[in-house]
C-alpha cells in the first residue's frame, strides 16, 4: 500500500488532469480518424451497394409496448394501427375536410367580392344560404371532432392528448372571413 502525503495532494490533481487531457486528446484523435475513414469510404462509394440500402429500417422492436406487443405486431402485419392511432388519424382527416370546405367558401366569397361586375341578387342569396348552411355544418363537424378528442384523451396517455377545439371561436372566425351580402333584393329596371 502506498502512502500518500495529504499535504502534497494539490500536486496529484495536476498530474491527473494532465493524464485526463491526454486521454481526451487521444479519444478525439481516434474519433476524428474513424470519421475520416467513414467519409473516405462514402466518397469511394463503398456503402452504395449494401443490402437494405435505401430501404426503411426494421424497427419492429417496441420496448414501450409492454403487454400489447403481440397485439401491435398483429395489427401492423395486417395493415392496421392501434385504436388510438386510428382515432388520431380520423380526427386529423375530419378536421382537414371541414377546413377544406370552409376554405372553398372563403375563396368563393373573395372571388364574388373582387370581380368587376357585382354579384347578381340571385348569386348573393345563394351565397348567403350556402354560408349559413356551411356554418351549421362546420359547427356540427367541430363538435363531433371535439367528442372524438375527448374520447382520445380518456383512452390514451398524456403524451397523445389533444386540446379540444374552440368551436364558437372557429365559427366566428369563419363568419368574419366570409361575411354575408347585405343587399339581396332584386331590382327592377325600367326603360
Amino acid at each position: 500500500m502506498e502512502f500518500i502525503d495529504w499535504r502534497k495532494g494539490a500536486q496529484k490533481p495536476q498530474e491527473d488532469s494532465k493524464k485526463q487531457a491526454d486521454i481526451n486528446a487521444r479519444k478525439k484523435a481516434r474519433v476524428h480518424y474513424v470519421e475520416e475513414q467513414i467519409q473516405s469510404a462514402m466518397d469511394r462509394g463503398l456503402f452504395d451497394n449494401l443490402p437494405g440500402y435505401g430501404k426503411p429500417l426494421n424497427l419492429d422492436d417496441n420496448p414501450y409496448a409492454g403487454d400489447k406487443t403481440m397485439g401491435y405486431h398483429l395489427l401492423k402485419n395486417n395493415g392496421y394501427a392501434p385504436a388510438e392511432v386510428e382515432l388520431i388519424k380520423d380526427i386529423r382527416n375530419e378536421r382537414q375536410q371541414a377546413e377544406a370546405k370552409i376554405a372553398r367558401l372563403v375563396h368563393r366569397s373573395k372571388m364574388l367580392r373582387t370581380r368587376r361586375v357585382s354579384p347578381f341578387p340571385s348569386e348573393r342569396r345563394a351565397f348567403n344560404i350556402s354560408v349559413e348552411k356551411a356554418a351549421k355544418e362546420y359547427e356540427r363537424a367541430l363538435r363531433d371532432i371535439n367528442k372524438k378528442i375527448l374520447t382520445l384523451n380518456i383512452q390514451t396517455p398524456a403524451v397523445l392528448h389533444q386540446t379540444p377545439l374552440h368551436v364558437e371561436q372557429l365559427v366566428a372566425q369563419f363568419r368574419e372571413a366570409c361575411p354575408l351580402f347585405t343587399d339581396t333584393s332584386s331590382r327592377s329596371w325600367y326603360y
